[in-house]
């Protein structure tokens, strides 16, 4: 009877302390703080009938310059920003080898050019004697044969040369033209291999625009368009042309380049800034477009998403699939619909569940 009751007594004794702590974990959860959040309505864009579509700045002449040899880079003469003319030199690579391998051919030279000149002697001498027929064919053939050879070779030793001087262009990088250095991936003593870009430059003040079409729109996009393209980030609007069209989509996902010059204005616009180019074609697909702003953007890995606001006033995770860029905004294809919130910003680190508090 009395180990009954000892029994008993721990089987209460462990619900009651069981009970507690899911009572105390309860409450822990419950009194939880919420994260104060600031939200955003699902905005659709509703543009105009006419095409609008993104595009980016750049310099219609620019270059990356790179090597054909392999070196240590012994000399980087120039710095981002620097203006540069043609043919001034940017960075030397070291050239030791190709010094060693000029001596060799120079010596080459002067061997096969001795040898051209003794054998031209010998033909000129068996000609004055196969003349007056104190030469016979035979011996006039050999020397002949014998003087083509030592010919070949000097050219072939001068074509040498001419390979290694043009190797020595490799070691020299200078700029194709004038302009300005725009970046620079290598410093002094770092090794340069065969088509690694070391030097960009770009020349300024002649700008173009690379816009990327949807297929549903290229077949009304003409050479010779004038086009009227908005930089967001300087709030002004400057008058284009289209000067190329793409006829395939082969490696830009259904989307088809097109190229716009930028006429000359006084507006400091710089390469890689975002720009809207508007066509003055009406748009066949009638698609209002679902922007939220980049900032609000979550990525984990390849995925990207949203916190959007639960019915209960949490935060959940919503993965979406992204398109365009529109400036500051992004397009939503999927994944989030009009009249629901996201998550702009908040005053704590959000997880999926976590309770919030909308300011």
């Amino acid at each position: 009877m009395k180990k009954y009751i000892y029994l008993l007594t721990l089987t209460t004794a462990s619900f009651f302390v069981t009970s507690c702590g899911i009572d105390n974990k309860k409450s822990v959860a419950d009194n939880s703080p919420a994260i104060n959040v600031q939200v955003n309505q699902v905005t659709e864009a509703n543009n105009s009938p006419f095409l609008s579509v993104s595009g980016k700045i750049q310099s219609v002449n620019s270059a990356d310059l790179s090597t054909r040899m392999m070196g240590y880079v012994t000399k980087v003469h120039v710095n981002v920003g620097d203006k540069v003319n043609k043919g001034q030199l940017l960075v030397s690579i070291n050239n030791s080898d190709l010094q060693a391998k000029r001596a060799q051919v120079e010596a080459s030279i002067t061997e096969a050019t001795a040898a051209f000149n003794n054998a031209q002697k010998d033909y000129k001498r068996f000609q004055s004697l196969f003349a007056d027929s104190s030469a016979s064919q035979k011996e006039l053939d050999d020397i002949t044969a014998h003087f083509e050879m030592a010919k070949a070779r000097l050219e072939a030793a001068k074509q040498m040369k001419n390979e290694v001087n043009a190797q020595f262009a490799y070691s020299n990088i200078t700029a194709p033209f004038a302009g300005v250095v725009t970046s620079k991936t290598v410093k002094e003593g770092d090794m340069a291999n065969p088509g690694q870009p070391l030097i960009s430059v770009e020349a300024p003040g002649n700008f173009e625009v690379v816009a990327m079409v949807p297929e549903t729109e290229i077949s009304q996009i003409k050479n010779g368009v004038e086009v009227d393209v908005l930089v967001k980030s300087i709030n002004q609007t400057i008058k284009g042309k289209v000067t190329e069209v793409s006829t395939s989509a082969k490696n830009t996902g259904g989307q088809y380049l097109v190229k716009i010059a930028l006429d000359k204005t006084d507006v400091n616009i710089l390469s890689g800034m975002f720009a809207t180019v508007q066509f003055p074609v009406e748009k066949k697909a009638k698609i209002e477009l679902v922007l939220i702003p980049l900032d609000a953007i979550i990525t984990n890995g390849q995925l990207t998403g949203v916190y959007t606001v639960s019915e209960s006033n949490t935060a959940i995770l919503r993965w979406l699939r992204l398109g365009r860029t529109y400036g500051d905004q992004v397009e939503v294809l999927s994944g989030l619909s009009a009249n629901e919130s996201y998550i702009v910003s908040a005053e704590g680190k959000l997880f999926n569940g976590a309770k919030i508090s909308i300011q």
